[in-house]
């Protein structure tokens, strides 16, 4: 009989991943439905951001796959992973900060396709409100732009996942509310079409944002389904907050 083939979206299976003997994360299972916003949660050292680099190839697992659609991940380069529709931004900024705000989008973009380069960096450059920053060293940028260009350049690959690491870290309440308006567009816009698995300490913006979260607790899954069942359950309260429901 014929296996079938892996759902369309992003589904990792089981995995495990140590570190000298500490188990950074027990056999870990989700999966990412293509359209669909996940958030990804738990205190601090819990192994979101280790799930993460298994996901996108920084890290081998130990044991268990990772598939994208019907491509299987585990063990390819992050290179290679990358071209099949993985992209992500990461805790601490990664741009090249020499390059002007334009030119770091069209690195993306011109990575990823030969043709409409200029009308797909301008889409971006719209998308995220770099117009007016465009022809500037993003070296120079203000905190929350670096941030905004860090996504809109992720995006310029043409992804089917993308992984948002701490995307809302540093940000006062307007620029948070700026960047969930955002993330919201990608998702609804034809044109993107990918799916999100987003880490952040900002519960509020995850439970706003999110159709539904993974809860990650010394690197085991805890709980997982919509906001409102996740912010009232009580494992997720002790591990998370250790005495209330996660305000929304």
């Amino acid at each position: 009989m014929t296996a079938p083939k892996p759902a369309a979206g992003l589904r990792v299976v089981n995995v495990s991943k140590s570190f000298s003997g500490v188990q950074a994360l027990v056999e870990v299972s989700l999966s990412v439905p293509s359209g669909t916003i996940w958030g990804l949660i738990g205190p601090n050292g819990s192994g979101k951001t280790t799930l993460l680099n298994v996901i996108s190839g920084i890290l081998p697992p130990d044991e268990g796959e990772v598939w994208l659609g019907q491509a299987n991940l585990t063990g390819l380069r992050y290179d290679r992973i990358a071209r099949l529709g993985v992209a992500r931004t990461f805790q601490t900024i990664r741009l090249f900060k020499s390059l002007t705000v334009i030119e770091n989008v069209e690195a993306s973009v011109t990575a990823a396709e030969a043709q409409g380069v200029d009308e797909r960096v301008a889409a971006l450059l719209d998308r995220f409100e770099l117009g007016p920053w465009a022809a500037v060293q993003a070296g120079a940028l203000p905190y929350g732009i670096q941030r905004r260009l860090e996504i809109a350049r992720a995006l310029g690959t043409r992804p089917k996942i993308l992984l948002l690491d701490e995307p809302a870290a540093g940000l006062n309440e307007s620029e948070s509310e700026a960047l969930l308006a955002m993330i919201r567009a990608v998702r609804s816009d034809t044109d993107y079409g990918c799916s999100i698995l987003i880490i952040d300490h900002d519960l509020r913006l995850i439970m706003r944002l999110c159709d539904q979260i993974h809860v990650l607790n010394e690197g085991r899954t805890i709980a997982e389904g919509p906001p409102q069942e996740v912010r009232h359950h009580p494992t997720v309260i002790e591990a998370y907050l250790g005495h209330r429901a996660i305000e929304a």
